[in-house]
């Protein structure tokens, strides 16, 4: 496993993003529990979770209790592991997604999620999205008290723009290490951010890092065709179909042979048929590649899904095959 750099923390090069643990579709408690154990065995010291990851209607925080049961029963060491989470987004039964960026309800919400996973101090904790109802300086602000109280090691937003990390920093200074974004070989609109974040030293998690065939879950559901039945797979490669329209892992094999996804997903199977690997792990591998501040989170429900995605760490890709693939545009569903 390779390592990079999360504010002063050393972390896996590749994350684990515990969301399909706990919303629409979610395996047992045993499976997930089996989840998380093989991203730690495989090496994963990040594990990115938020209060807002349950079914519609439930009651906040199912991910961060079960991350925290996971790692309570793990039986290595997790003195290195690295909790990040998120606030200000909600779940109400109807299924959407709300934005609550009030201080009040930042500063509530941090501390039942510090109850709910059991610690001191959060070691990352996220503005899950900018709410467009409140100042946005407010909602930093709330950051910044947390950290002055010492409820947070470090700060970081999410779903925003360069402009408002360039004001998130103003107030946070060092303390602020990250920005996490929805960033994927078919989703490639935050560049800018991306670029900031290397220039000021801060931590770039990609959300939903290999999506672009299915949309994310915070977007809505898929309005792609199900999956071809048909499609067969070269032995020995792995396609990983158990996740492939969950959030983070939405490549599917079958789209590899759809005329509106041959340029792009064609490029990335053909690159892991040529190295022997499943295609999500070349896009991972891909990712790591696009920029030393890059810390992808992929999603996963299987224990095998982690293991393959921990693998891509390891995976180094050579200048031809990063350009190649960078040349490659994956095509997203209509309308996301």
């Amino acid at each position: 496993m390779r390592y990079r750099t999360v504010g002063g923390l050393r972390v896996s090069a590749v994350g684990l993003g515990a969301m399909p643990l706990s919303i629409e579709g979610r395996p047992d408690e045993g499976r997930a529990m089996a989840t998380v154990h093989a991203a730690l065995d495989a090496g994963v010291t990040l594990l990115d979770t938020a209060d807002s990851y349950h079914l519609p209607g439930e009651e906040p925080g199912h991910n961060e209790r079960l991350v925290a049961r996971a790692l309570a029963t793990y039986g290595g060491d997790t003195a290195d592991v690295l909790v990040t989470t998120k606030g200000g987004r909600g779940r109400p039964a109807d299924g959407s997604w709300t934005v609550t960026g009030s201080p009040r309800h930042l500063k509530s919400a941090a501390e039942a999620s510090l109850k709910r996973l059991g610690v001191e101090a959060i070691g990352l904790y996220q503005l899950h999205k900018p709410d467009p109802a409140v100042p946005f300086e407010d909602s930093v602000g709330a950051l910044r008290d947390l950290l002055d109280e010492g409820k947070i090691r470090y700060a970081g937003i999410s779903n925003t723009d360069t402009g408002l990390i360039r004001r998130a920093h103003a107030l946070l200074g060092d303390r602020l290490v990250s920005v996490q974004n929805r960033y994927s070989p078919a989703v490639r609109d935050s560049e800018p951010e991306l670029r900031l974040c290397a220039e000021l030293g801060l931590a770039f998690l990609p959300w939903s890092p290999l999506g672009g065939i299915s949309r994310s879950s915070l977007d809505g559901p898929s309005r792609l065709p199900p999956e071809d039945p048909g499609h067969s797979t070269p032995p020995g490669h792995s396609t990983r179909l158990s996740d492939a329209t969950r959030p983070g892992h939405s490549i599917r094999p079958g789209d590899a042979t759809r005329p509106d996804r041959a340029t792009g997903l064609g490029t990335f199977h053909a690159v892991a048929r040529d190295r022997g690997v499943s295609p999500q792990q070349v896009c991972l591998a891909w990712l790591l590649a696009r920029s030393p501040v890059i810390v992808p989170i992929p999603g996963a429900s299987r224990p095998g899904t982690i293991r393959d995605s921990a693998g891509a760490a390891d995976l180094e890709l050579t200048p031809e095959e990063v350009a190649r693939l960078a040349a490659a545009r994956l095509q997203t569903a209509v309308g996301s």
